[in-house]
């Protein structure tokens, strides 16, 4: 990722949970079903609110639940997340409020990145996001005016063949007002899962190594080539969003896949399932059953996170002790187990003979030798140890060596590159829009009671009772054109499949607009999704699609 990205591209927050919620004097949400999706801190987003005041505002094209405590929601198209921004953005500079001196001593590019906001006045603005000037104002003065501003962020603006144009004017937005490195501000990312950040920083992307040192950089190579006693290859590999279409042209032969399920959490199913199909071999490593199984040749026993001891790190860079509760059930095993198992394998059938490399190999006793394998290889965690975190030490990444207390927020000072760099930043519209035959748009995204595919939470009684079947929601103008009680069931088509599920007929999305969840097989929001992927980090717009709504 180019410019600013070089500083924030390891998407996790620049503060802390605790220090945004006690030091911003304003938030904006934008692309956050935060309350929902991330309750605890949403609990305490809105304790900010209502204990000291902080100015709340929300962008978000449904009335979630977290606007209800808003000093303002603005309800923007999907998809127009960059136009609304440049928009606020015009008006700062408008007004003299941006931090001029923050902008001339770190940070470099202001004239280009200017020149484009220029383009974007707020009646512009207001054309492009479907929001009245008058809105755009009075969100533009409450963000500058009451210093540090937060902006916290989730797959609502990732989720968009411009997710990381998204993201890159989020920042450009913070140094435009100061609010980097410094308490109460940021730029603060809500990731998806638990532990998807601790997947991001132990190199579970293609085209980095542990702590994003860069795969093509030789030096890089050299020194885990040196580490790990192998030759390693200095090409970029595929992201999931590449390996399931080459998967679907014979390009890819076999799969192995640990706690994923593509058949629910990938976009257009359809071709999903043909591309499984497709494989010659499919190994699924899971804790339960799922769709995907239907289409394994070996399915391995993996365990929860009550049955393994290791490291989670969240979403604050935090680094996290996870402890063995229970005994892994029958054949299960510890994924890191699992996985090191297969590596011997692999070897002794091919008769591979490596030489012993400097650090442990695939011969770990327990999570502590590789958390030190990690912190040998990883500068951001260097200070990380079991011994340190089972002390009770609080270690935000980066942790530099066994003295460092830990980050808990970056860019003070000076960003990762030296000076932030402003980036132009253009609107574009999404790939698919309404028109005569798809007259509506389709937003997706979880409730509150389910996570993700539901292979978990489907298993919960508690849960079912309360939210047991796929609900669409439709707004009460677009019912009454079709004729639409809120017990009917409707049927959601766009160009690629077809869905069928209960009504719930709601204001909290606009006339326009469904909003659909992938949690149950039998109604998956994916069904319908469309696979067009931003073309820096290859993310699908799971968030825009053009469908037809009609009552079964």
């Amino acid at each position: 990722m180019a410019g600013l990205a070089t500083s924030f591209g390891s998407g996790a927050m620049s503060n802390s949970m605790d220090d945004v919620a006690e030091n911003a004097a304003s938030m904006l949400i934008i692309g956050s079903n935060t309350t929902e999706q991330h309750p605890v801190f949403g609990a305490r987003i809105r304790q900010a609110v209502l204990r000291r005041g902080m100015k709340l505002v929300v962008a978000d094209p449904r009335a979630i639940d977290i606007t209800e405590f808003a000093t303002l929601h603005l309800r923007q198209k999907s998809g127009s997340d960059i136009a609304l921004l440049n928009g606020l953005m015009y008006i700062i500079l408008e007004k003299g409020w941006e931090d001029k001196e923050f902008i001339q001593t770190r940070t470099e590019g202001f004239e280009d990145f200017k020149a484009t906001v220029m383009q974007y006045p707020p009646e512009k603005a207001a054309e492009i996001t479907g929001i009245p000037v008058a809105k755009l104002y009075e969100a533009a003065e409450i963000l500058a005016t009451n210093k540090p501003m937060a902006v916290v962020w989730a797959m609502g603006i990732t989720q968009h063949i411009v997710g990381v144009r998204n993201v890159m004017d989020l920042a450009n937005l913070q140094m435009l007002l100061g609010n980097m490195g410094v308490p109460g501000g940021g730029v603060n990312p809500l990731r998806g899962q638990n532990n998807v950040q601790g997947a991001c920083d132990m190199g579970g992307l293609p085209n980095v190594y542990p702590g994003y040192q860069a795969v093509p950089l030789e030096a890089v190579r050299q020194k885990f080539e040196a580490a790990w006693g192998v030759p390693l290859s200095p090409q970029v590999g595929m992201v999931l969003t590449e390996m399931m279409p080459a998967a679907g042209e014979g390009k890819i032969k076999a799969l192995y896949i640990v706690g994923e399920n593509p058949v629910m959490s990938d976009p257009d199913s359809n071709h999903i399932r043909h591309c499984l199909q497709s494989c010659d071999f499919l190994v699924l490593q899971e804790i339960f059953p799922s769709e995907t199984a239907a289409y394994a040749d070996v399915l391995l026993a993996g365990v929860s996170f009550a049955e393994t001891t290791g490291t989670f790190t969240n979403t604050e860079r935090r680094v996290q002790m996870v402890h063995q509760a229970i005994s892994p059930q029958g054949e299960a095993r510890e994924d890191w187990q699992i996985t090191a198992e297969l590596a011997k394998r692999i070897l002794e059938i091919g008769e591979r003979k490596v030489a012993a490399a400097p650090l442990s190999g695939w011969e770990y006793a327990n999570t502590a030798q590789i958390m030190a394998e990690v912190a040998a290889v990883t500068p951001s965690y260097a200070g990380v140890s079991h011994e340190r975190l089972e002390r009770g030490d609080h270690l935000q990444w980066p942790v530099k060596d066994a003295s460092h207390p830990g980050t808990p927020i970056l860019h003070v000072g000076q960003f990762s590159r030296g000076v932030g760099k402003f980036m132009p930043i253009e609107y574009v519209s999404p790939p698919e829009l309404p028109n005569d035959e798809y007259p509506m748009i389709l937003n997706t995204g979880r409730v509150l009671y389910h996570w993700h595919g539901g292979e978990m939470t489907r298993r919960a009684s508690g849960l079912m009772e309360i939210y047991g079947q796929a609900l669409i929601e439709v707004n009460p103008d677009d019912a009454v054109h079709m004729g639409l009680d809120n017990t009917a069931r409707v049927r959601v088509t766009s160009r690629r499949g077809s869905i069928e599920a209960e009504a719930w007929v709601t204001d909290r999305v606009p006339p326009g607009m469904v909003y659909a969840n992938f949690h149950f097989p039998e109604a998956s929001a994916n069904e319908l999704t469309i696979a067009a992927l931003d073309p820096t980090c290859k993310i699908p717009g799971y968030k825009v699609c053009a469908v037809k709504v009609e009552v079964v």
